[in-house]
């Protein structure tokens, strides 16, 4: 019985290590925070996310691929969805200017759902990335044309357009 005692101790001890956080005093302002009204944070870990560096000397034909790419995998699937879808439609006829703009959309937050509330025009869009692109995807989202966007296109497209 005290052993039995004992090990519900331990473990309960061991739970609440692992809630803790390991890595305190890092700070970044791209780091996810959350919104949870009543947390109070305590076990919260920063994690410090590089900055977005704009790939410059990229290839135009490798950025669209990249892009493609980064469009499909993202970390919420209606993001996945979304934007792999507005990249089907648009990613081949964006000019250099726009393919930065949409770049640094996908890939500079580090919140997804900042981008699809931005989209959906829940939370207002900050100014740095206000643009034609911005534009365009809001619009995009609409869906006037009432189309069934229930999954991410299928990878055959793919072998068409870029071959």
């Amino acid at each position: 019985m005290l052993s039995a005692i004992v090990a519900k101790r331990v473990v309960a001890g061991l739970c609440q290590t692992a809630r803790r956080p390991a890595v305190t005093g890092m700070v970044s302002s791209r780091g996810y925070r959350g919104e949870a009204p009543d947390d109070n944070k305590a076990d919260l870990i920063e994690i410090p996310l590089p900055p977005w560096v704009e790939k410059t000397d990229e290839p135009t034909d490798i950025k669209r691929r990249r892009l493609l790419y980064e469009s499909r995998k993202r970390g919420m699937l209606e993001n996945c969805i979304l934007l792999s879808l507005f990249a089907k439609r648009y990613l081949n006829t964006m000019t250099d200017s726009q393919l930065q703009q949409y770049d640094r959309l996908i890939n500079e937050p580090s919140n997804d759902w900042d981008i699809y509330y931005w989209a959906t025009e829940t939370h207002p869009t900050p100014e740095v990335y206000q643009g034609e692109v911005m534009d365009m995807l809001k619009e995009f989202t609409k869906n006037r044309n009432q189309e069934q966007r229930l999954d991410a296109p299928s990878l055959e497209y793919l072998e068409k357009e870029y071959k």
